[in-house]
């Protein structure tokens, strides 16, 4: 006998309203995200390469003290953590929040561009500050810090790098994605410490993460590779995650709400 629909059972109408909601809490943040003037996305972003170093300085202690990469991985959320609870910003994390008001012409590709670049510098100048402390604070960190280090920048641009690189994206915005769909912070907590400890203990080829485990080793200065070699890690991460973050994630749930999509860009015409 099929069971009838009840308050136990949530009829299509009402996760269709819950998938709107959610997309209207983006929609909105998105829109603030990109009116944010020059100095507000420069400290926001500082911030957040701050708070993923914190993540970073607990995950090598762990490393360091247990060599066991999982435990390493869950203790690095604390970064993520940090990242809900403070309100600043990570690269990543704009590949689905300001993209989905991109597509609903709340602002242009110039204001997308701009937030994306303004952020990553930030979080690269704020994770390399924390990168030089964490060093000099625990000399006894530094061997473990530059082995993590040279594993990222051994990866190189070949197909397994870019697919980690596309996982790390798709990652980081599904847990952009799940957090803005509830108003409850113990889950917004949950997600973070999750698809935080996902990211570092799978070792994904993250743009920002990765930054900093490189400048943790190259500010060691025994570092097997140098600026250059991890520009171009940069470069090719930063690639990858956006193939995954907006190609995997963003673009897909969009198409679920089709008829907002439509009515967003026709107030705006």
């Amino acid at each position: 006998m099929r069971a009838r629909a009840g308050p136990d059972f949530p009829q299509p109408r009402r996760r269709e309203r819950e998938i709107e909601e959610a997309f209207d809490r983006i929609l909105e943040e998105g829109t603030v995200r990109l009116a944010r003037s020059w100095p507000s996305l420069a400290a926001t972003g500082t911030l957040g390469g701050i708070d993923v170093g914190t993540g970073v300085l607990a995950y090598l202690l762990v490393e360091h003290s247990t060599g066991q990469t999982l435990l390493a991985g869950l203790a690095f959320s604390i970064g993520f953590v940090a990242l809900l609870l403070a309100r600043s910003e990570l690269f990543t994390e704009d590949f689905l929040v300001p993209v989905t008001a991109v597509a609903a012409r709340r602002a242009g590709l110039r204001a997308l561009i701009r937030l994306w670049v303004v952020t990553l510098a930030g979080n690269l100048v704020g994770g390399w500050l924390v990168a030089w402390l964490i060093t000099r604070a625990y000399p006894e960190l530094r061997d473990t810090a530059t082995a993590v280090g040279a594993y990222y920048a051994d990866l190189g641009v070949n197909a397994r790098s870019f697919t980690l690189a596309v996982l790390a994206g798709m990652v980081i915005t599904l847990m952009t994605r799940t957090q803005h769909a509830t108003e409850s912070l113990g889950v917004r907590l949950a997600a973070a410490v999750l698809f935080g400890a996902l990211l570092a203990a799978g070792q994904l080829f993250h743009s920002v993460l990765d930054s900093i485990f490189m400048f943790t080793a190259l500010t060691t200065g025994r570092a097997p590779f140098g600026y250059l070699d991890w520009l171009g890690a940069l470069a090719w991460s930063a690639f990858g995650n956006v193939v995954g973050g907006v190609g995997l994630v963003a673009m897909l749930r969009m198409v679920r709400v089709p008829h907002r999509l439509a009515e967003e860009r026709a107030r705006s015409a």
